[in-house]
């Protein structure tokens, strides 16, 4: 026991070091850690390690579902639901279609079932990858939505094709009617078990007296208890858990009345994911060794052939798809045309070389059975997992290292009519600054006049007020933001520079307590967070 806790320790302060390193050199760190996980794995002496799929599935997909679904913005999901219903849906059916008719006809001894099957595995890019590789590149907001959006569903749909096509491999049988039944049914109940799961929690955060600890380690375990309850009924776990995130993040200005519970919370949950996709990553790189002495009856060269063929192939596809997906509707629909920006080519471009496959592929390939139903060997599972993971490292390695690229070569910029950031947050507060003045005025009136702290608490927020549109004003003149903005915003780092370096005095002089010094350092934290800064070198 104290071995192997040694071994995750060591493990996970390595990837934590190559995230930084992968930061330094401006690479993904999920390609990062995968080929270092590789690298390592052939390092002597070093132990092999395997991954045990009920591990990814139970410990690491619903937190990471839930984490995603949790940043969503469900207007911006609803807004692009066509296009990404049509590739978490549309495309993992054809790309599962499209691998067994290839592999049946290109591998010996391999029946259309049994490509289905790979197909299914093989279908869903990871989100991780892709908006990790989009984080420190500008690109349009509808581009990282929809990849994200997709990724949210894409999950759900590769994983109830794969247990539909384990089914025929195992029994010989197979039933479109009811597999499209069983498809539908999964997906629509685990949705409703999800909300369900999510109405009881939004219940326990807005009525109970919880805490700010609480309430995180009720986040915490939510995605659980909506996963386990949808698998326990045999319906779709990730669409439980996706479903149930949506609604949770949308009502949460409910369920955290405080800002030290939201804090917390995204603190706890920021930290959670570093760790979960830091050991999963690297844990695909450490599995090779693992596969490849499992590879039996196939030669690495013979196996790395398909391999390849199938990477080109799912690549190949998805450029193909995403085209006719984001122009037909436009041919077809006089709506669609007025309510949505052209699409041009550079932005379908991006999201189909945005294809990578991670996690959940190799985690449903590790999760084929050894036998089947005739208590005789699974067949080609040892060549389907290492085709798995062919697939993945040449989607993640090599369109992952060359997306970057790609998005400065085509220089893609913001075609949607957007109000930057900086100028959205003013208007924001200008609203707030507005409906709390008229809320002293209205219901406080007494208190303003007789009461120095509330009279004074007014003259802040009109003070504050009239800077805040000052602001925005600066905002609006391009001249004045190129010039003022660029001063102003020097002298307020500046300021908060200064700030900590008094902080930092106060606290040595040991005259005020510790506690009230960190809650003065994250004011002035939140503060800094709402300018730009250089990126740390």
């Amino acid at each position: 026991m104290h071995y192997t806790l040694l071994q995750f320790i060591i493990l996970l302060s390595v990837a934590f070091m190559l995230i930084m390193l992968a930061q330094k050199v401006k690479i993904s760190y999920p390609i990062f850690l995968v080929i270092a996980g590789l690298g390592i794995s052939y390092i002597p002496g070093i132990p092999a390690m395997s991954i045990d799929p009920e591990i990814i599935f139970l410990i690491f997909l619903p937190p990471l579902l839930y984490e995603a679904a949790w940043y969503t913005s469900w207007n911006d999901f609803w807004r692009w639901r066509r296009p990404i219903s049509l590739l978490a849906f549309g495309l993992v059916i054809i790309t599962s279609l499209a691998v067994a008719f290839l592999t049946s006809s290109m591998i010996p001894g391999f029946t259309l079932a049994m490509g289905f099957l790979l197909g299914g595995i093989v279908s869903p890019p990871d989100a991780i990858a892709a908006t990790s590789v989009l984080k420190n590149i500008t690109v349009p907001k509808r581009i990282t939505t929809i990849l994200e959006g997709e990724s949210l569903v894409n999950d759900a749909s590769s994983l109830i094709v794969l247990r539909f096509a384990l089914a025929a491999v195992i029994t010989g049988q197979f039933s479109f009617s009811d597999a499209a039944t069983d498809f539908f049914l999964s997906t629509v109940m685990g949705i409703v078990i999800g909300l369900a799961v999510a109405h009881v929690m939004y219940l326990i955060h807005r009525f109970l007296p919880t805490t700010p600890s609480i309430d995180s380690a009720l986040t915490l375990v939510s995605p659980y208890f909506m996963y386990l309850a949808a698998e326990q009924f045999h319906f779709s776990g990730v669409m439980a858990v996706v479903s149930g995130g949506l609604f949770l993040s949308y009502r949460s200005h409910e369920i955290f009345v405080d800002g030290q519970s939201r804090l917390q919370a995204v603190n706890v949950w920021a930290t959670l994911a570093v760790i979960l996709n830091a050991l999963v990553f690297i844990l695909i790189g450490l599995e090779l060794p693992v596969i490849m002495a499992g590879l039996e009856g196939y030669s690495i060269w013979e196996a790395t052939g398909y391999g390849l063929v199938i990477s080109a192939l799912v690549i190949v596809l998805r450029i193909a798809w995403i085209y006719p997906v984001a122009f037909i509707p436009r041919w077809l629909s006089k709506k669609v045309r007025q309510s949505e920006v052209h699409p041009g080519w550079k932005g379908p471009l991006i999201i189909g070389w945005a294809g990578m496959r991670g996690v959940v592929s190799l985690a449903a390939a590790l999760s084929l059975p050894i036998t089947t139903a005739a208590n005789i060997n699974f067949p080609h599972r040892n060549l389907i997992i290492f085709i798995t993971f062919v697939v993945i490292l040449v989607t993640l390695v090599f369109q992952g290292l060359t997306l970057p690229y790609i998005i400065r070569a085509i220089n893609i910029y913001e075609i949607d009519p957007l109000v930057p950031d900086e100028q959205q947050e003013a208007n924001i507060k200008l609203r707030l600054l507005n409906v709390s003045l008229s809320r002293l005025e209205d219901q406080y009136a007494n208190e303003v006049e007789g009461i120095g702290l509330v009279k004074g608490l007014k003259n802040e927020l009109e003070h504050s007020l009239g800077h805040t549109s000052r602001r925005l004003e600066s905002m609006e003149c391009e001249e004045i933001e190129n010039a003022e903005m660029e001063v102003y915003n020097d002298v307020l780092r500046d300021i908060y520079r200064i700030q900590r370096q008094e902080l930092h005095k106060i606290r040595k002089e040991k005259t005020f307590s510790d506690e009230v010094i960190r809650k003065q350092e994250m004011q002035i934290d939140l503060s800094d967070t709402k300018i730009p800064h250089a990126r740390k070198k």
